[in-house]
């Protein structure tokens, strides 16, 4: 089925009491719309017309280039939004219509209105929802023979079509040239003054026009988002399909109503997650890992068997079986090889690190190329920073740095190299060399006897 998809996406929000638009909010870590467009890309949808109007350059910045924008200079309701994308439309024969701000719909329920749309031969097929108290809902008028014959808006309503429980979950599927037929004709005499693309329901219908529909399973894809509390509610509802999705794929959560996962966010088989867990953006983490408690990850990629406890990470990458935490920090641009030790309270930054290297605590690691095999002893600071520029320093494979060092960059320690606990490291040290860089120890014998004595 040849289809393409128009996203209404122009509206002001104004409920969200924001300067950011309504569609662009997070949402599990993508725009509100972009939920919208992805649920449409599962049905194989790939031209789309996003109908822009307040904060336009917000929308067009956010989502990218790969969208026909629409501007919608003036906000006169959904039906002249749709309107405005005719001059632009590519001819595809059917054509989604969908609320930006809708983000709990899924790609199998656009397929199966799909189904429905070319089993019945219809000219638009909506999608309704039966809800016992249906609030500020449009309902769904149907004729003597049960086919939907119109749609009204709650504020347009009579008393009896109030109390109708199947409501208009916003969502159509049009026979294109039927809808902009029907798009033309529209007026705007009703109570808010706008031309509604719910009244294209009832001109397709009079013109003897087929209208089908299809009826939710799950009524949470209805939700739209018009304030903060509809905006944590859809999250709530997200976040549980992406923890079910993930437990459903093998992995294990421990209390997983403690955990946020985003919805770019992959987990191998056999990993477990402990409580306090937040995954975000497209972090992805390999087979047999344990994740917590209390960690989180930022666009972190991590391998297999890795053990990650109370410790943060972003824009870091962790090759197979590193142990990393209690309290570690890694920072961006942070890699660690395999087998790799980062320990309590440790920070590394802008720093690779090679396989079966240790920093076991207390350091912190910025701007340096550490190699394999490498010890790096309780207290150690890499010294990049000299108050106006940042140096690197390299440390090469099996090298030794003692507590309590200072190594100044840019330093190069060779292959083999000792550094002595205590030393502040400011010269190169050359492979197998030992570098003592600490003032030498006196003992003053009697020093505290006399001192005792001067003092009553």
């Amino acid at each position: 089925m040849q289809t393409s998809a128009i996203i209404l996406a122009g509206g002001a929000g104004k409920r969200m009491q924001s300067k950011t638009n309504k569609v662009l909010h997070n949402l599990c870590g993508r725009p509100v719309v972009e939920h919208v467009i992805n649920a449409c890309q599962e049905t194989g949808i790939s031209r789309f017309y996003v109908v822009i109007g307040r904060d336009a350059s917000q929308v067009r910045e956010r989502l990218g280039d790969d969208y026909t924008y629409v501007l919608q200079e003036e906000q006169l309701g959904t039906g002249h939004a749709a309107l405005q994308v005719k001059p632009y439309y590519q001819h595809e024969p059917h054509v989604f219509v969908l609320c930006g701000d809708a983000p709990l719909i899924t790609g199998a329920t656009l397929k199966r209105m799909q189904q429905i749309h070319l089993e019945q031969n219809a000219d638009v097929t909506l999608l309704t929802a039966i809800f016992p108290e249906p609030g500020d809902y449009g309902r769904v008028l149907r004729d003597a023979n049960g086919q939907v014959c119109g749609l009204v808006e709650v504020k347009d309503a009579t008393l009896e079509q109030q109390a109708i429980t199947e409501i208009n979950a916003g969502f159509y599927c049009f026979r294109a040239r039927e809808l902009f037929q029907a798009l033309e004709q529209l007026t705007n005499d009703n109570a808010q003054g706008e031309y509604y693309l719910t009244d294209v329901i009832q001109t397709i219908y009079q013109a003897g026009g087929r209208v089908a529909s299809c009826t939710l399973d799950d009524n949470n894809e209805s939700l739209g988002i018009n304030d903060r509390v509809r905006l944590a509610e859809a999250e709530k509802v997200l976040r549980q399909r992406i923890r079910n999705r993930l437990m459903l794929a093998g992995v294990t959560f421990l209390q997983p109503e403690t955990c946020l996962v985003d919805a770019g966010v992959s987990i191998g088989q056999d990993t477990v997650i402990y409580p306090g867990v937040i995954l975000e953006g497209n972090t992805t983490i390999g087979r047999d890992c344990v994740i917590g408690p209390n960690t989180r990850l930022v666009d972190c990629q991590v391998g297999a068997g890795v053990s990650i406890e109370f410790s943060v990470a972003r824009q870091s990458t962790l090759g197979d079986n590193c142990v990393v935490g209690p309290y570690a920090y890694l920072r961006p641009r942070t890699e660690l090889a395999a087998g790799v030790k980062v320990g309590t309270f440790v920070e590394l930054k802008n720093s690779q690190v090679g396989a079966g290297s240790k920093i076991p605590h207390q350091s912190y690691v910025g701007d340096a190329t550490i190699g394999a095999g490498v010890n790096v002893g309780a207290g150690t600071i890499f010294v990049n920073y000299d108050g106006r520029d940042k140096y690197r320093s390299v440390v090469e494979d099996g090298a030794f740095i003692g507590c309590n060092s200072n190594l100044v960059s840019p330093v190069h320690i060779g292959q083999d190299a000792y550094v002595a606990a205590g030393s502040t490291v400011t010269k190169d040290v050359p492979q197998d060399a030992l570098a003592v860089a600490r003032s030498r120890q006196e003992n003053k014998e009697g020093w505290v006897a006399r001192r005792r004595q001067r003092i009553p």
